[in-house]
């Protein structure tokens, strides 16, 4: 029986939630992107006040790593990081790609697909079987019509997440489905939960966020 934190500030939203053998006894949202700092530590609280559950009986802390927006990866790994020390819990890190993939709902297709938009035309991708295996590993991609033409030519590909809006509109194939479903950290609580069964623990000291690009700040 494993209590687990789950955190994901990853996004435009962000959502906390505390589990029990990967499923959610309890959930937190919030919608405004600015206010992730502010509003994690109060619902963290609130989640271990509404379960009466004590911190030192959580188990472990699970966070997106990312890809995502640079300054949500940075607050929800802080403040996954401070809470490991301070409860001295193992840390669990979990691709923001891999979360979103497994919330899609579409199994009548041979590849999933998640894409975080990274501006312009370029996203955050990776491919996984229905089975979450990687296919393909994270990266960052520019994408045109072109885009994995090699894989939709045998194979159909469900794409998801942010970056897939833009994709749909460029891409013309018949293997190519999109899926619309949103996710959350619920999704992540069955990863993080088999992470734990694994021991699949991160450094506490040397864990930084998936950026999978450079953070570029416009000279002056």
């Amino acid at each position: 029986m494993a209590f687990i934190l789950n955190i994901d500030t990853s996004a435009d939203h962000a959502s906390v939630c505390l589990a029990k053998d990967g499923q959610v006894l309890i959930l937190k949202k919030n919608n405004l992107q600015r206010d992730h700092a502010s509003w994690l530590h109060p619902a963290i609280n609130e989640i271990m006040q509404q379960s009466a559950m004590k911190f030192s009986k959580v188990e472990a802390i699970a966070v997106t790593i990312g890809p995502g927006s640079y300054t949500g990866l940075r607050v929800g790994l802080a403040a996954a990081k401070g809470l490991c020390f301070a409860l001295e819990k193992p840390l669990i890190t979990v691709s923001t790609l891999l979360v979103i993939a497994n919330a899609v709902k579409i199994k009548e297709v041979d590849l999933l697909c998640p894409m975080i938009d990274a501006r312009r035309m370029e996203v955050f991708t990776a491919l996984y079987t229905n089975e979450l295996e990687t296919v393909k590993s994270p990266a960052a991609m520019l994408i045109d019509e072109n885009s994995f033409a090699e894989e939709l030519a045998g194979k159909t590909i469900c794409f998801s997440g942010s970056g897939s809006e833009k994709f749909q509109k460029i891409i013309n194939n018949r293997n190519a489905l999109f899926s619309n479903d949103s996710f959350d950290v619920s999704h992540m609580s069955v990863l993080s939960d088999l992470y734990f069964q694994q021991k699949q623990f991160s450094d506490l000291a040397y864990s930084e966020p998936l950026y999978l690009k450079e953070f570029y700040t416009p000279a002056r």
